[in-house]
């Protein structure tokens, strides 16, 4: 589109996203061409296949941990600074 003349307002408006990436796209493609404007593949978590995937969300520190809600593991309910 920008290489028919189309300015990036209405490019943002035909594609239904911000203005600011359409012009972030124009920069991109006024420096680079077309090849500027190409996928670099899926973002976000997970999407670097070098890092190694987790079966849970949890971190791995916290999926060790029991849940105590508010009991001790051994000797019976917190009780603050009382003993």
């Amino acid at each position: 589109m920008f290489g028919q003349g189309v300015r990036p307002p209405e490019v943002a408006r035909r594609l239904r996203v911000s203005r600011k990436s359409a012009y972030a796209w124009h920069t991109a493609w006024r420096q680079g061409g077309s090849a500027a404007l190409a996928s670099k593949g899926a973002g976000g978590p997970g999407a670097d296949s070098t890092m190694p995937r987790q079966n849970s969300c949890r971190p791995s520190w916290r999926r060790d941990q029991r849940r105590t809600a508010g009991w001790r593991t051994s000797g019976g309910p917190l009780r603050g600074s009382r003993n």
